[in-house]
């Protein structure tokens, strides 16, 4: 890959996963799970969905903004190194796309079916609130464009670290 497009998509990664970032600390710091549940008007059936989505969200948070931070220093350096960038790049794709698709507590699941009619491609466990719906969403529609440009690294990158560890034992 070359260093510039590289360079290029460390920057529009960066930006995307900052943005990220703000928008899931922005409802997280708004939000409590009492509000949550209230509103959903069934407590026991919507407390341990709700807690193991806020869950989801604050490891997501704390992905992104850790893989933003690498990328933000991979930028900064005088000399460009590729194969940090690299690396970072296969985190972002392993730690914060496969985080959002596949969430641990399982409140949502993914269909791929919809993204090719331009449907949301989120299908959600229980109906949540309107403010939830519309944050997970507009976090598809990132984290969607994401994994289209990071696809490389989710198998073609290891294969890439293997061949060269194999030429190194050589």
């Amino acid at each position: 890959m070359a260093a510039t497009h590289l360079k290029q998509l460390c920057e529009e990664t960066y930006t995307k996963l900052k943005k990220v970032s703000m928008e899931l600390e922005r409802y997280l710091n708004q939000v409590t799970l009492s509000g949550l549940v209230a509103a959903s008007g069934d407590p026991e059936e919507y407390e341990t969905y709700y807690r193991a989505y806020l869950s989801d969200l604050r490891h997501l948070l704390v992905y992104c903004e850790n893989a933003y931070d690498r990328l933000g220093v991979s930028l900064r350096r005088a000399r460009f190194n590729e194969e940090f960038a690299e690396e970072v790049l296969y985190q972002v794709y392993h730690t914060c796309i496969n985080s959002f698709y596949y969430p641990k507590g399982e409140v949502y699941e993914e269909d791929s079916r919809y993204a090719y009619t331009g449907q949301d491609c989120i299908i959600f466990r229980k109906q949540v609130t309107p403010e939830l719906q519309q944050l997970t969403l507009s976090l598809s529609k990132v984290f969607e464009q994401l994994r289209n440009e990071l696809q490389y690294y989710e198998n073609d990158y290891i294969a890439k670290k293997r061949r060269h560890k194999e030429q190194a034992q050589v």
